[in-house]
């Protein structure tokens, strides 16, 4: 038996299909799987950067899910960023959605850094912390900014250094340079002129400076042959002897000191120096006399004269003596 479906039926399925078909087409259009059982997260960002729906999030470089959908949080500007997650791996609450640089070109991606530090798992509908890694051109201009800073400086203070200079230079000063330039290259010249003169000196003398250079030779030898004979002397032996006697003479010059001795009498004894001192006086004075009155201590008679006693002058010095 042979079933007729009629034209309302016919329309019907074909609405519904229609239906359908545009369901799974706009899920697809949005990365998004009809059946999907994956759990949904959010993150909340300050600049996506250009990330767009589709992109893919990952846990350690393995996608896990993409991102569903960006739309702004409020009037504050921050973005909402609603993205998928597979149901395959677990994760701590604590866990960071970071959004960082796909490639060098460009383009941003969201990788999920997993935490297991105990607190409950992430369970779809939270909201995780957003974090932003910085990327090849964030690091190159955070890098060059000091550096042109620098440079800019230098060119300024460049800048400055040249107007300072040009200041400086006025055409007194230039005038001066110039000259001071030529009173330099007439010492050079002068300078060249001596040298040539000091190679034709050292050209006449060349016998001379020979032969100098010989006798300097020679007194070095000399000097070298003295140096082996008093390195080949027992001076060990000298300069101990000479320890020794040094030794000897501060001894006896101590006894001196102490009055040890006839020299250390001689030397501290005063009642010993005042008689010397006396003895000489009167033994002057005993010459003294026998040179001016001989007659007194020698008295020859040649012919038997009687000797005539001496007369004691008045004013004798022997007289002084015996007071």
């Amino acid at each position: 038996m042979k079933i007729k479906i009629s034209r309302e039926i016919k329309t019907g399925i074909i609405v519904v299909g229609g239906i359908l078909l545009f369901i799974m087409g706009f899920s697809y259009l949005k990365s998004t799987a009809l059946f999907d059982n994956s759990k949904i997260f959010y993150g909340v960002y300050d600049n996506v950067g250009g990330l767009q729906s589709g992109t893919a999030v990952s846990i350690n470089g393995f996608n896990v899910g993409n991102v569903n959908d960006i739309k702004f949080k409020d009037n504050s500007g921050k973005l909402i960023v609603t993205f998928s997650v597979s149901n395959d791996f677990e994760f701590s609450s604590n866990s960071i959605a970071e959004l960082y640089d796909t490639g060098i070109i460009g383009g941003k991606g969201i990788q999920i850094l997993p935490m297991f530090d105990g607190s409950p798992m992430a369970k779809s509908g939270d909201t995780l912390t957003t974090g932003i890694k910085p990327g090849l051109t964030d690091l190159v201009q955070k890098n060059l900014a000091p550096l042109q800073q620098k440079i800019e400086g230098a060119v300024s203070h460049a800048d400055s250094l040249i107007i300072n200079f040009n200041k400086i230079l006025n055409a007194k000063t230039r005038n001066d340079l110039r000259e001071s330039i030529s009173g330099l290259t007439i010492l050079v010249k002068s300078f060249q002129n001596s040298a040539t003169t000091l190679d034709v000196l050292l050209s006449d003398n060349k016998n001379d400076i020979s032969k100098v250079i010989e006798n300097i030779n020679t007194i070095t030898n000399n000097f070298v042959k003295l140096s082996d004979t008093l390195a080949n002397t027992d001076i060990t032996t000298t300069i101990k002897n000479l320890e020794s006697t040094l030794n000897n003479l501060d001894i006896m010059l101590a006894k001196i000191e102490n009055g040890d001795g006839t020299i250390g009498k001689l030397m501290t004894d005063e009642e010993l120096y005042k008689n010397l001192t006396s003895s000489s006086k009167e033994l002057d004075l005993l010459l003294q006399d026998f040179r001016l009155n001989p007659k007194r201590y020698v008295n020859v008679s040649v012919f038997g004269k009687k000797q005539i006693d001496y007369e004691v002058p008045e004013n004798d010095p022997a007289l002084k003596i015996e007071e």
